[in-house]
Formats: C-alpha cells, sequence, structure tokens
C-alpha cells in the first residue's frame, strides 16, 4: 500500500515537471528592442462633434496621426502608414469634402523619417494597421513585400470608401482575433471591434518602458476615451463601447499605458522619432 502510493506520488511529481517545462509566451523572453513615434500628419478636425455626438458641436481640434516602428529581434513591424506622403507636396494639405472632417497636412514624410533611421521599406517584416481608413493605410503602397496584418473582417469589408483598398497581389495575412505577432508575446495585436467592422488595436511589451496600448481609432482623444463617447460614424456602437471595455481590462491586467492616436496633448508629450523608447 505504502509501495503503490510512492509510486504514485512519483508519478504526479514527473506529470507536473513535465507540465512546468513546457514552453510558455510568459517564460519566453520578449525580443522587443525599441519603438519610434512617426509624424503621420497634423490635422484640424472641423466639427469635433463627430468623434463627440452633442459634445463641442460646431468647434474645431487640432488632431494628430501617428505611425509607430517597432524594433524586435526577430524583425521590423510597422504600425499604420498615416495619410499619404503626396500631401506634403500640397501647400495647403488636403482639404476635406466634409467641412467638419479633418484637414490634414503631412510636415514630414513617412519615407523621409525612416530614411533618418536607417530603414528602408524592404527593411520592414510586417506591416499591421488598425483599420482602413485612408489616414491610416495611406502609404501602405510603399510596403508591396511587407506581410500585412489585418483581420479578415477588415480586408473584406465593402466599405463606402470604397471596395479594393487593399491591393489583391500584397501579401496578407488575414486575421480572426488576437495575433500573437512573434510568438514572445511581447507585440500581440488586439481585436478591437466597432469604428470599423475588423478594427484592431496593439499592445507592446518594452523592456524599460512596460506594457503600452496603441489605441488606432478604438479611441480618438482623451475625453472620448473617459467618457466612453463612440463617433457618429462608427459600424457598431455596442461593439465600440465593448472593445474599449476590453482595452481597460487589458491596461489593468498588464499595467499599461494608452498612446491615444489622434490626441495632439498626448502626443505632444511623448518623444518623437529619432528618439525612442525601450
Amino acid at each position: 500500500m505504502i509501495r503503490r502510493s510512492t509510486i504514485a506520488a512519483a508519478s504526479c511529481l514527473a506529470s507536473l515537471s513535465v507540465l512546468f517545462s513546457q514552453p510558455s509566451y510568459a517564460q519566453a523572453k520578449p525580443g522587443t528592442e525599441r519603438l519610434y513615434i512617426l509624424n503621420c500628419g497634423e490635422g484640424v478636425a472641423g466639427d469635433i462633434s463627430r468623434w463627440s455626438p452633442g459634445v463641442n458641436v460646431g468647434k474645431s481640434m487640432d488632431f494628430v496621426d501617428s505611425c509607430y516602428l517597432i524594433k524586435h529581434a526577430q524583425g521590423w513591424l510597422l504600425w499604420d502608414t498615416g495619410v499619404t506622403d503626396a500631401i506634403s507636396a500640397m501647400p495647403d494639405g488636403q482639404k476635406p469634402a466634409d467641412p467638419s472632417a479633418t484637414h490634414w497636412k503631412r510636415p514630414k514624410t513617412l519615407i523621409s523619417q525612416l530614411d533618418q533611421l536607417g530603414v528602408k521599406p524592404a527593411d520592414i517584416k510586417y506591416v499591421a494597421v488598425s483599420h482602413t481608413h485612408p489616414d491610416h493605410i495611406g502609404n501602405i503602397t510603399l510596403f508591396p513585400q511587407s506581410m500585412l496584418l489585418m483581420q479578415k473582417l477588415e480586408y473584406e469589408w465593402p466599405s463606402p470608401l470604397g471596395v479594393g483598398r487593399i491591393k489583391p497581389e500584397h501579401p496578407v495575412t488575414k486575421l480572426e482575433g488576437d495575433k500573437d505577432v512573434f510568438g514572445d508575446g511581447s507585440i500581440v495585436i488586439i481585436s478591437t471591434p466597432g469604428h470599423t467592422p475588423g478594427h484592431q488595436s496593439l499592445l507592446v511589451k518594452l523592456p524599460k518602458t512596460g506594457a503600452i496600448l496603441l489605441s488606432g481609432d478604438a479611441v480618438h482623444f482623451k475625453s472620448n476615451w473617459e467618457n466612453r463617447g463612440v463617433p457618429s460614424m462608427n459600424v457598431d456602437k455596442d461593439r465600440t463601447v465593448a472593445s474599449m471595455q476590453r482595452m481597460a481590462d487589458i491596461m489593468a491586467k498588464e499595467k499599461a499605458q494608452l498612446w491615444i492616436n489622434h490626441d495632439k496633448a498626448q502626443r505632444d508629450s511623448l518623444t518623437m522619432a529619432p528618439g525612442f523608447y525601450d
């Protein structure tokens, strides 16, 4: 009886040893090295109530558009591509057809900022986009060899802006939910639908800075986040609210900062490229 108990205990310990020796994302050494913030557009929103219905009706607001270049041990990832570089050649920027929308200017091209960092478009392994609005995919054609990471729902969405926003020959991985890009938990695409059908955000874990959640357009500015405001142009209000709650839960779990893509006040407080976060 004692011998059987001893054998059972030994067997149990062996099983536990195997279980805890299995590799896991939590045990893997994160390979994220640096994150650069790139200026991907400066604009003025004509009527801020487009993004906060019933609040600040008719008031304009400065907007920014950021892209993020992330160096990982396994390769470069670019998050969003901003408004098209062609706008930099327009003396008065690109005026919207709808005066309540955003009037964009491009003080620096994406290509020039990459060049300053010694990075060529061909060096970019992955381009991941939050969604397919023009201020986020304006330069997608500059990276024809990069693997595009986006939600299947977004890729196939017949947007009012026109089908064919992504060239069919562009290599793409169509996601159906979250994606641990490099398999070590350091860069994770988070599905946050609502603004568009396949909107996504990005969780980045840096060795010194810690965790950062890049909002995409799940949130547009600070008060939008604090009040859980849902822009009038969003495709699904309930999913937008659910996505913001999910983001809040992830931030609490990961002790993550929220970097809001279009929020100028926050952007102006951050270090822009060629400075970086590590």
